[in-house]
């Protein structure tokens, strides 16, 4: 149990004698964030001595005194209106310490209540290369089942693959229309790609010739109606008219913008000599892919042929980048794999009155939602909203979780927000269902990252670009030392890559996931800072004492040599690696990364400040040697350890 765990767990008693929901006071029962004010803070006085009618000070005097502690923790302190604070002994770091050197867990108890998770992430359309969008979801993910595992629980990763649907009908079009055969034998995924781009742009050229005129209609009637408020307000208008101007002004703004937008790139499409041609051509090319995609949804024999000649090539693709960021799932069940059961999943909800028809659709209406969720279209076609309630029976029956976490970002919480409804009236009622949101990767202007010319930019650009980046730094830092290089060119190559790919997924894990951030490689690669490339120096830096003084560290770790606390830089720098197990129940209590992410850098931090005072392989006794060499291991375990579970690996040499 960790210390903070048990310090609740003795805490609970009194509090359970004041109040009947003592776990609302124990949340505030945290890490000092100013050594002076003791390791760990109790702050609940204030809060509960305003429920109870108390003075704060007075029910923490009354609370300490209650208090067990003598074995955990020096005399507690109450300070200010009603804080306790409290100093673990040091006796108690070191035992814990001693013990975490021969726990390959490092102290960190498994969960007493092992729960199974199904972590829904990555899922991209395997129709086309993954891109800039599919990093957070496949990092964060990836990281919370690691996290997830090494806690105890059971976790069942699914990639819930987009290899079906409309995506298929554009390619097939595409396909048969506009194919490169000879591109599409040596490279038939670009060529895939190229297809789908191809049919995607000429599908929004005629669905923008279409939208058009009815921006311009809406454009007319907003500035007729404007015309109207203002000759109604007069030349004086009032403090509310002024406001009722200026919002149907800043509407007018925004739709004349949108308007220009796209009258931009419909004239960039008559405009150039192959696209326009070819969208004079294929008008109807929106109906023709739907047609597509309807024969491959029946059955079409050779649809069906030639969606299983694609489908490899474009897992293939996907499986490779995978390999370079280290990520692999216990399943990948696409949409495809669900089709057979959309059509029963739809006559259960309509027989159990959950479901009806309106407008020829088939729709669920939720009390608390003024919209519906569509699960059958007018024409008969199914929605990705019937594939994800297909998916939830099938995991209930097959995987029977206690949880489904489905890492996916924020602009889908509406969709999920009708989905776990819908599944609540199905009968999911026992089972935690959890959008794991997150926010947006901008570029410099602030808006989603893209490339110059507009596009969306591929995840393995952006791998190969930070490992270029990378490898430059590992290069500079190999010349630049003292004896020359030491590093030969296969093991630059096999650092920069790794020391490149983790910069990317740490950059991205660090950030709170429900925020949008900044793409930048100079930042991701710093040396300094709360980057990856930071912490995989600070633990080749650790490593190296090993190196220089000759040290076998099983040898040591068998030795049974004890652990000292003589100085303030070894007492926070142990405490801080007892705390690892706090640092992944906070990663764990929100699905939130960055926690981990937070309690390495400090860690690190920490470590820097042990070292530069407290001298490790000159230290005055063989016996403070063995102290601090044991306090290093258990610091490059930590480190090692916690960068595992954020899907990086360490490097032994930068």
């Amino acid at each position: 149990m960790s210390i903070l765990s048990e310090l609740k767990t003795r805490l609970r008693g009194p509090l359970a004698r004041l109040t009947d929901a003592p776990g609302e006071s124990l949340d505030l029962v945290r890490q000092s964030q100013d050594p002076k004010f003791g390791d760990y803070q109790a702050n609940f006085a204030m809060s509960l001595g305003k429920k109870l009618g108390r003075p704060p000070r007075e029910l923490a005097t009354d609370i300490v005194a209650q208090l067990d502690l003598g074995d955990l923790c020096e005399p507690a302190e109450v300070a200010g209106p009603g804080f306790i604070n409290l100093r673990v002994k040091d006796s108690q770091i070191v035992e814990r310490l001693e013990a975490a050197v021969a726990d390959p867990r490092l102290g960190v108890p498994r969960a007493e209540r092992p729960r199974t998770y199904v972590v829904d992430y990555s899922a991209p359309n395997v129709a086309k290369p993954m891109h800039v969008g599919h990093i957070r979801s496949t990092v964060i993910g990836d990281s919370l089942c690691r996290t997830l595992r090494f806690a105890g629980h059971r976790v069942i990763s699914d990639n819930h693959i987009g290899d079906w649907g409309t995506q298929f009908g554009m390619i097939l079009h595409g396909y048969r229309h506009f194919r490169d055969e000879a591109a599409y034998r040596a490279a038939p995924v670009a060529e895939l790609a190229r297809l789908y781009r191809l049919v995607r742009r000429l599908m929004d050229y005629h669905d923008g010739k279409a939208k058009l005129p009815r921006l311009e209609e809406r454009l007319a009637q907003l500035t007729t109606a404007l015309d109207e408020q203002r000759r109604t307000a007069g030349p004086s208008p009032d403090k509310n008219a002024q406001k009722t101007l200026r919002r149907a002004e800043a509407e007018i703004g925004e739709l004349r913008g949108e308007i220009a937008e796209l009258a931009e790139k419909l004239e960039a499409v008559d405009r150039d000599a192959v696209l326009g041609p070819l969208a004079a051509r294929h008008a109807d090319i929106g109906r023709a892919v739907l047609a597509e995609t309807a024969k491959l949804h029946a059955g079409d024999e050779e649809n069906l042929r030639l969606w299983r000649e694609f489908l490899p090539h474009c897992e293939d693709e996907i499986n490779r980048v995978y390999g370079r960021l280290g990520v692999e799932f216990d399943h990948a069940l696409g949409e495809s794999f669900y089709n057979d059961r959309l059509g029963p999943v739809v006559e259960r909800l309509i027989e159990q009155g959950i479901a009806r028809e309106s407008d020829g659709a088939i729709c669920v209406f939720l009390l608390d939602r003024d919209v519906p969720m569509l699960i059958r279209k007018q024409d008969g076609a199914f929605l990705y909203a019937t594939t994800d309630l297909a998916t939830i029976e099938y995991r209930m029956e097959n995987w029977k979780p206690d949880a489904i976490l489905y890492v996916v970002d924020h602009r889908q919480a509406m969709h999920f927000e009708l989905l776990f409804g819908t599944a609540r009236l199905m009968g999911c009622e026992n089972v935690e269902l959890r959008h794991i949101s997150f926010g947006t990767v901008l570029g410099d202007d602030g808006r989603p990252f893209k490339t110059r010319s507009g596009d969306t930019v591929g995840l393995e650009g952006l791998l190969d670009e930070a490992v270029r980046r990378a490898k430059e730094i590992v290069e500079a830092n190999d010349d630049a030392k003292p004896g020359g290089r030491e590093l030969s060119d296969q093991q630059r190559t096999q650092i920069a890559e790794r020391v490149g790919v983790a910069a990317l997924k740490y950059a991205d894990l660090s950030q709170n996931r429900t925020s949008d951030y900044v793409f930048s490689y100079d930042k991701m690669l710093a040396m300094n800072g709360n980057t990856a490339t930071y912490m995989q120096y600070a633990y080749a830096r650790v490593r190296s004492i090993f190196a220089r003084g000759g040290v076998d560290v099983a040898a040591l770790r068998a030795s049974g040599a004890k652990i000292r606390l003589d100085t303030p830089a070894e007492r926070a720098l142990g405490l801080a690696i007892l705390q690892f197990g706090e640092a992944l129940e906070l990663a764990l209590l929100d699905y939130r990364p960055n926690q981990l992410t937070s309690y390495l850098f400090d860690l690190a931090g920490r470590y820097s400040t042990f070292f530069d005072q407290c001298p490790v392989l000159k230290a005055e006794t063989d016996e403070l040697r063995q102290s601090r060499l044991l306090l290093c291991d258990l610091t490059a375990r930590v480190i090692r350890q916690g960068l595992d579970l954020l899907g990086i690996d360490v490097v032994e040499k930068m």
